[in-house]
């Protein structure tokens, strides 16, 4: 019997000897191959290198099969020295842009993956066998335990006592495992030889000695034991039973890491257990919420809807999950679909890691999206209706119809309409149907008719609620006392404090209790037992505790929640009532006439969102709910618009104070309701253009729609909704909620037209818009006539990166602006049976005469024809200005061009001249051509030729092409040097208005093509005219280098070249021509910006070239040098200078590009400031601009520039956000009106917007500005007219501004200000354009229109004799209005009078108002020094009468004197504060924003 030695204990001598010996053994087996490794095509054919590179590594992979696992380090390191290797045998290549990793592939050897696929298997070999002998082991052992069973006597030992705990183990593990089989030895023995039985007789046998012997015969220590009895067994396994116990000990330790992986390990597995259990209910709701979507025949939804919500939701900032974002790989198309599994699957792989309350918001956000996207497919619906109709019309196939007559249409249809549909119809004799060129100025800036609103009586039915809402708020809280005549704060005991409710709150829960088809009295006197039991529901639900708030923007269910949605008891009390009753009571309902009449007219109506009634009550519902059997498809909104509003209402604080006009928008809507219920009947028998009709599936009943909110207010809150409502339901209503409420699935139809799986809302612009160019570059391509010309219309076609804006000429309208047009006339409230009507309406009334459908055809041929010339001459120009110049000589050009047919055209042509201004020359040069100048000279020539000028002019431009000989290399680099002038102009498109990424470009042409087509290294800054202020003895202008080259920065930035310095720069500002300096060392005027190079190294070529603008004036120069060049002589070639001047030409371009999106964002912001102080309504505004995509051959995007926010101060991006179509699934509008270059009114989320498009003079858009009001429908007509006079001041600046810099118009200073500079003039120009829009309305004016001023008789001083009336009253308010405003504007042209008697003395002023005051008005300047008005007097007289008074008196000479006032008040401060207030606030590289606030020159 062997003894059992622990497993720390040391292995006795001849069992470490065998088992060294057997290491070195397999070390030898392992060393053998790597030294005589066998023979193989990949070690037989490679080089030395790899054989030295072998050697090397012998002794490092020797050591490393020494040890039990491979160390990474040393593999890594033997990389490094075979990459260090082969990389010195080789020729050393120039890499860029190449990843560490592919270079490491390449670098890599075959006989290096020999060879450690040789040692893994070796590796993998050992510790198989490791294992093996492992597994045997473990067999023996299980033999040896069936052979020998297991004593349990050493159980006796497993006592954990402390005191005698380490004894007990020494013993155990010591001593005892090798006593125990000595004693029960020596216990043999004496029973073998009965020396028990004879004790009396002598015996030589001592236990002590035998003892002895065996202890020393069976040392542990020196004995290997070949097996273990059974007592031997057990008692091992008690021992490390008890070792475990013991503290500090290495068993104890163990033990516990066991224990606490066990821990760790069930943990997990209740994770997963968990983990599993709510991906599987996730499942199940994701199933269920799949129902509520709008599906294509095939039962799927495109990925990119769901894609869209899902991003939508994570870009929400309250739930901080933008880096979830970075895992939606948004698809380009609408092929990829989603069935029920699919969609399950794919949203559950992205919200894997979502909490319990995220995906409960998730879900909520889910059935928003899915109502939202019913209503995309309804617009979808609708556009296709009206984009079928516009084919219709078009019977001559001329892509346009007439404007004028589509407007007179739509006038017609409105007139025909009923008031109630005329309500929710856009007057279509108003902006924005009328361009602002069409309104007189008297109209936009004094008529003041509330009855010319966009939507009629709008404001009307708006001031008679503000009026009605004191007394029916008295009137409902005292009836509501009067059915509780306990204490009135008994219920506040169990609440908590609830604050008051705002303006928009109050009248949306007042105008609910108002609605004219309410419960009877008598009805709700019978069910007054009902309501308290409804009232002691809810104070019960109070008391355990507030549950989750359930709005009706977020949950769509038109029930009442507790305390935490901050209602008054008393209007929960009369909406239990009434929700109670109106279970009890739904027979009732038709007792009356009006209320069978109400319900008669609402049944034909219809339910959806779209319906007539539903689109009023917008700002009152923020978003239309979703769940399960509360749709828009089903019929509980149609009996929640004649009956109170139920749900919370949230909370919607106005961001900056608002006037008691400008409250109570959702009360004046619905109000508009009630009257529009009463109209009904009428309306629709007398007007056939309503045919509203409710489907028989969704119609539904009150109780249902109130039986299935409690059971989902149930499910959210986690409560049963049975033992929820079992102790305040009746027993009917008890059996009710325990039935299943689960709703079925949405109806498949959209007001019974289903979705033909198209989604238009994404492709709708590549579907129907049409890009003539690319049709006449097809047919270019066809004629081999022009062969040699393909390529460049080829590039020309590749650089127009922004494609699909529609533009608008004010005369016809083409698909996109016809179908948003009539989209925006109808809305998108009114159901799809208008639209119907709409279109029925214009099939029968639009024609065209057969003369129109000619002249038609022939302005389609013209303009096809004009595209045409255009891009044979473009390429023509390219082909002839192989440097790429940007000029063309035109002695050069005359010279070919008088060879045409042997030179008998040559006097024709010469006509041509008499006809086309040139550019001047300067003396001594040549007259150069642009190619808009190229091709408008060419297009003269033809026109003074005979025959057909299409025919005329291909035969010239096919003439000039073949007499134009160019080489293959000349074609080459003129197409690589046209790239390079491309990413110029795209540098500046796709910058985000800055200047660096221009910068870049610029200076990457010219390095690029001076190393590939002059084999130079150059140098290169831009430097610009500044106007000297701080030494202007030096010069009146300097030059400032604000970019250079990289390696030049710390000598040539920012540095300062004046007049009196040396050098050629201030040369070619004057004389406006390139010079060239081959050798600096010898000219003797050259200025080295880097004092430390030595005169010795002074050695290279110095290029100068003049930058100028569309004017052809000169703001910077652009200098090249060779001065790094390791050659001494290297001059610039003439193709290189050319090629220089195109460079120069492309940058001037992109600068003033840049400039003009800079200075239109000046006037905007400060157009914005003007605006927001007289405009409360208008919550945000968002200035987006347009720019090429950065995904190759896709659409435009959209750039967020600026948003300006409740507190008036923009927020301008540094780097703005980009906007793609394919995530504006839902927020489509932004594209909607950038592609039409239309105004656009949208809601979203229950937000109104309306989006005007910012427009180039071409037409096309260049940008939007998205309009925020909030939850009103629209703003009051005296904000929505300031909002027009704002949007026509800031498209003129536009206008101004764009035909400035490119030289269409020439600039203009009107104003002394405009002078100071360029950046002074544009925050001005919103001011200056003003003023003189305010000038022109002043000249139309009458005598007789100051005379009635004047009547107006008021003496402050005297007091009234006689108490006032109501007459009186509002005379005086009047009086003291036209005192002060007349006085202020007398104080600007009198400013003696401040210190004179006659200023307070209303008689003597009075004879200030003559002829002369609009004659100084319209010529009065602010700006001008010698103006010395007190203007903090005159703010003084005016900052007490706000634009609401002034609104409201209604004349328009006060109306424009007030403007006026405000204007030159602001440019005054403006001239004080040129520095500081007029310098736009642009953010730049360094700043992630900058917010701005311009002086607004308005007052409320």
């Amino acid at each position: 019997m062997s003894e059992s030695a622990p497993e720390e204990e040391p292995k006795p001598a001849q069992k470490n000897g065998t088992e060294h010996k057997e290491k070195e053994q397999e070390a030898t087996e392992v060393k053998e191959p790597i030294e005589n490794p066998p023979d193989s095509a990949e070690l037989d054919t490679s080089n030395n290198v790899a054989k030295e590179a072998t050697t090397e590594i012998k002794p490092e992979e020797l050591n490393l099969e020494g040890q039990p696992k491979i160390s990474t380090g040393s593999t890594k390191n033997s990389d490094i020295e075979l990459s260090k290797n082969i990389v010195l045998r080789k020729p050393v290549k120039m890499v860029f842009n190449l990843d560490q990793t592919v270079l490491d592939s390449k670098l890599e050897q075959p006989w290096k993956t020999n060879l450690f696929e040789r040692v893994e298997a070796r590796a993998q070999a050992m510790q198989q066998k490791i294992i093996d002998e492992d597994n045997m082991k473990k067999k023996l052992e299980k033999k040896t335990e069936k052979k020998l069973p297991e004593d349990h006597l050493p159980q006796h030992w497993l006592n954990t006592e402390n005191m005698t705990l380490n004894t007990r183990v020494y013993l155990l593990d010591k001593v005892l495992p090798t006593l125990v089989p000595g004693m029960e030895k020596i216990v043999m023995q004496v029973e073998k030889k009965k020396l028990l039985e004879e004790v009396d007789i002598p015996t030589k046998f001592n236990p002590i000695n035998r003892l002895g012997e065996f202890l020393m015969r069976n040392n542990p220590y020196y004995i290997k034991d070949s097996g273990m009895s059974g007592y031997q067994r057990v008692m091992r396994d008690v021992t490390e039973n008890l070792k475990i116990h013991v503290p500090s000990s290495i068993g104890n330790r163990v033990a516990k890491m066991k224990e606490k992986i066990k821990e760790q390990q069930e943990q997990r597995e209740r994770l997963s257990e968990v983990k599993v259990k709510v991906a599987n209910t996730r499942r199940q709701a994701l199933q269920e919420q799949f129902n509520e979507w709008i599906l294509d025949p095939k039962g799927m939804i495109p990925m990119i809807v769901i894609q869209n919500v899902l991003l939508e939701f994570f870009k929400n900032p309250d739930y901080q999950l933008e880096s979830c974002c970075e895992q939606l790989n948004i698809a380009d198309s609408t092929e990829p679909r989603l069935n029920k599994m699919e969609f399950t699957e794919y949203i559950s792989l992205h919200i894997a890691d979502l909490k319990s309350e995220l995906f409960e918001e998730l879900l909520k956000h889910l059935c928003h999206c899915a109502d939202e996207f019913r209503e995309v497919i309804k617009a979808d619906i609708r556009r296709q209706m009206f984009a079928e109709l516009f084919l219709h019309c078009d019977s001559g196939k001329v892509g346009f119809l007439d404007r004028q007559r589509t407007l007179a249409l739509l006038e017609t249809f409105y007139d025909q309409s009923s008031e109630m549909l005329r309500r929710l119809l856009c007057n279509p004799r108003q902006w924005p149907f009328i361009e602002f060129e069409e309104i007189d100025l008297p109209e936009l800036w004094g008529d003041m008719d509330d009855q010319k609103h966009i939507y009629e009586d709008f404001d009307k039915v708006l001031l008679e609620m503000n009026t009605l809402l004191p007394e029916k708020h008295a009137n409902k809280t005292q009836s509501q006392l009067l059915e509780n005549p306990e204490d009135p704060h008994e219920h506040s005991k169990h609440r908590k404090p609830t604050p008051p409710l705002s303006p928009p709150e109050q009248q949306r829960e007042i105008t609910a209790g108002q609605e004219p088809n309410e419960i009877s009295t008598e009805e709700q006197e019978q069910d007054t037992e009902s309501a308290r039991e409804q009232e002691q529901h809810r104070e019960s639900v109070t008391e355990q505790g507030s549950p989750p708030r359930m709005s009706t923007s977020e949950q769509g269910i038109h029930i009442e929640s507790t305390a935490e949605q901050g209602l008054d008891s008393e209007s929960i009390t009369a909406q239990g009532q009434r929700e109670e009753s109106t279970m009890g009571q739904e027979t009732h309902r038709g007792s009356t006439a009006e209320q069978g009449s109400s319900r008669e007219s609402l049944i034909q109506q219809g339910p959806q969102r779209g319906s007539v009634v539903e689109g009023l009550r917008r700002e009152s519902v923020p978003r239309k709910g979703s769940h399960k059997g509360l749709t828009a498809e089903q019929g509980s909104r149609r009996e929640s618009v004649t009956e109170p509003h139920k749900g919370t209402t949230e909370e919607q604080g106005p961001p900056r104070d608002r006037t008691p006009e400008e409250q109570d928008m959702g009360s004046a809507s619905q109000s508009m309701e009630g009257s529009i219920l009463r109209e009904s009947e009428k309306s629709r028998e007398a007007t056939p253009l309503e045919h509203i009709e409710i489907p028989p599936q969704e119609e539904q009943t009150q109780e249902q729609a109130y039986e299935e909110a409690l059971v989902v207010t149930s499910e959210l809150q986690g409560e049963d909704p049975v033992s929820r409502g079992k102790d305040h339901l009746s027993e009917t209503a008890k059996k009710e909620v325990q039935k299943d409420k689960s709703c079925e699935p949405k109806s498949t139809e959209i007001e019974g037209k289903s979705w033909s799986g198209e989604l238009l809302t994404y492709n709708w612009n590549t579907k129907y818009a049409k890009y003539e160019d690319e049709e006449q570059a097809n047919l270019i391509y066809a004629n081999s006539r022009f062969a040699d010309l393909h390529s460049s219309v080829r590039n020309i076609q590749s650089y127009k990166e922004v494609r699909g804006r529609s533009a608008f000429n004010g005369v016809s309208l083409d698909l996109l602006q016809f179908v948003q047009l009539l989209g925006t006339f109808v809305g998108e409230d009114t159901p799809l049976s208008v639209s119907e009507t709409l279109t029925s309406f214009f099939k029968r009334g639009y024609a065209e005469t057969e003369e129109e459908k000619i002249s038609g055809l022939e302005e389609v041929r013209q303009n096809a024809s004009r595209i045409r010339r255009g891009l044979l001459l473009e390429a023509l120009f390219q082909k002839w200005d192989s440097d790429a110049s940007g000029f063309l000589d035109l002695k050069e050009v005359d010279e070919l061009l008088y060879t045409y047919k042997e030179g008998m055209e040559k006097e024709s042509m010469k006509k041509a001249k008499l006809h086309i201004q040139f550019p001047k020359p300067r003396p001594g040069h040549e007259v150069r051509l642009s190619s808009k100048q190229f091709q408008k000279y060419i297009e003269l020539v033809v026109s003074e030729l005979r025959g057909n000028e299409d025919h005329v002019l291909e035969g010239v431009v096919e003439f000039l092409m073949t007499a134009l000989e160019r080489s293959h290399v000349e074609e080459l680099r003129n197409h690589v040097r046209r790239k390079w002038l491309h990413q110029i102009q795209h540098a500046a498109e796709t910058s985000g208005v800055s200047l660096e990424p221009v910068y870049t470009e610029t200076f990457k042409a010219l390095t690029q093509d001076a190393q590939a087509h002059g084999n130079k290294k150059i140098s290169a800054h831009i430097s610009l005219l500044e106007e000297n202020v701080l030494l202007p003895d030096r010069g009146t202008v300097l030059l400032r280098n604000v970019a250079c080259t990289l390696d030049d920065a710390p000598f040539v930035l920012n540095r300062v070249l004046y007049r009196d310095m040396k050098g050629i720069s201030f040369t070619v500002v004057d004389e406006g021509t390139l010079i060239h300096v081959p050798q600096v060392q010898h000219h003797g005027n050259i200025f080295f910006w880097n004092h430390s190079r030595q005169e010795t190294d002074q050695n290279g070529s110095f290029l100068a070239l003049p930058l100028q603008d569309a004017h052809m004036r000169i703001f910077g120069v652009m200098a090249v040098d060779t001065l790094r060049d390791p050659d001494k002589i290297n001059i610039f070639l003439p193709h290189e200078m050319r090629f220089y001047q195109g460079v120069s030409n492309a940058f001037s371009t992109a600068y003033h590009y840049v400039h003009s999106r800079e200075h239109i964002l000046h006037v905007v912001i400060t157009g914005i400031s003007w605006l927001y102080d007289i405009a409360p309504g208008i919550t945000t505004i968002t200035t987006y601009f347009i720019e090429p995509s950065p995904e190759k051959g896709s659409d435009y995007v959209l750039r967020n520039m600026m948003v300006t926010g409740p507190l008036g101060l923009t927020e301008i991006h540094k780097n703005p956000p980009t906007i793609f179509r394919k995530t504006c699934i839902f927020r489509n509008f932004l594209f909607k009106c950038t592609d039409s270059s239309e105004v656009v009114l949208a809601s979203v989320c229950g937000e109104n917007h309306m989006v005007i498009p910012l427009r180039e003079r071409t037409g096309e858009a260049l940008g939007a500005l998205d309009f925020n009001i909030g939850r009103s429908r629209m703003l009051l007509y005296r904000e929505f007219k300031d909002l027009q006079k704002m949007m026509k001041v800031i498209q003129a600046a536009c206008y101004e501004i764009l035909g400035e810099l490119s030289g269409e118009i020439k600039k203009t200073h009107v104003l002394e200000i405009e002078n100071v500079g360029e950046v002074q003039r544009a925050g001005v120009l919103f001011f200056r354009i003003m003023l003189q829009e305010l000038q022109e309305s002043f000249r139309l004016l009458t005598s007789m229109n100051f005379v009635t001023l004047l009547l107006y008789d008021y003496d402050p001083l005297a007091e009234p004799e006689s108490p006032p009336d109501s007459q009186s009253q509002e005379l005086e308010p009047n009086t003291k209005l036209i005192r002060d405003i007349l006085t202020a504007v007398i104080l600007f042209f009198h400013p003696e009078l401040e210190l004179s008697s006659d200023l307070k003395n209303w008689d003597k002023c009075k004879l200030y108002v003559n002829r002369y005051l609009v004659e100084n008005i319209c010529s009065f300047d602010p700006t001008v020094k010698h103006v010395k008005a007190n203007v903090k007097l005159i703010g003084e007289y005016i900052r007490d009468h706000s634009r609401i008074e002034v609104w409201k008196f209604g004349d328009t000479v006060i109306e424009y004197l007030y403007h006026w006032l405000h204007i030159c008040l602001a440019l005054t401060e403006l001239n004080k504060k040129q520095n500081s207030a007029i310098t736009p606030p642009l953010p730049s590289k360094t700043d992630s924003c900058v917010y701005a606030k311009m002086p607004g020159g308005a007052a409320r």
